[in-house]
């Protein structure tokens, strides 16, 4: 009984706020989920889908690159499509939104940078483009299997209009 007392006169003393901090601190529903991997390149490839004039229509590559920012969930992405004679870099900054363990989905803001004057998949001008995407590492290794898309608004020269493509590849994480 005299055990049971010296408990009580010692929790006596513990605030609620000490209660809550507690709580929380040992709390692992509180805990949310991060991707397992970060930063990676890769190679894939990208099919442009549309343009006022067909041009934009093009199968190519894709090399893509992502710096994951840590403890926030931003990520630098930069992507060059190379279709033919005709090549676009797409620098982007996105919000990482962490699905499970494995898989990022994610919403970049960026522009869009044709090389040269020839059409490119996302476009012959500087333009803004949105990209949604996910990445997936598979388990147990430093493979990344990557998929997007490039929303490029106001990208042709004749006409504006936006363009679409289509990037899927796999990377190597670093």
């Amino acid at each position: 009984m005299q055990c049971l007392q010296n408990l009580f006169s010692k929790v006596k003393g513990i605030t609620l706020a000490q209660i809550v901090l507690i709580s929380i601190a040992f709390n692992p529903q509180l805990a949310s989920a991060q991707a397992a991997y970060g930063s990676y390149v890769g190679a894939g490839v990208s099919l442009g889908l549309n343009d006022s004039n067909g041009e934009g229509r093009q199968l190519g590559g894709v090399i893509a690159a992502r710096y994951k920012l840590q403890e926030i969930p931003f990520s630098v992405r930069t992507q060059a499509l190379i279709s033919g004679s005709s090549s676009a870099i797409v620098p982007t900054v996105s919000y990482d939104y962490p699905i499970n363990w494995q898989t990022d989905a994610y919403l970049g803001a960026g522009l869009v940078l044709p090389v040269g004057d020839r059409a490119t998949p996302v476009g012959d001008k500087t333009s803004f483009a949105l990209q949604p995407g996910v990445d997936y590492s598979l388990p147990n290794s430093n493979t990344v299997v990557f998929g997007n898309a490039i929303f490029a608004f106001d990208a042709y020269r004749n006409g504006g209009g936006t363009a679409i493509s289509v990037q899927g590849g796999v990377g190597v994480r670093f």
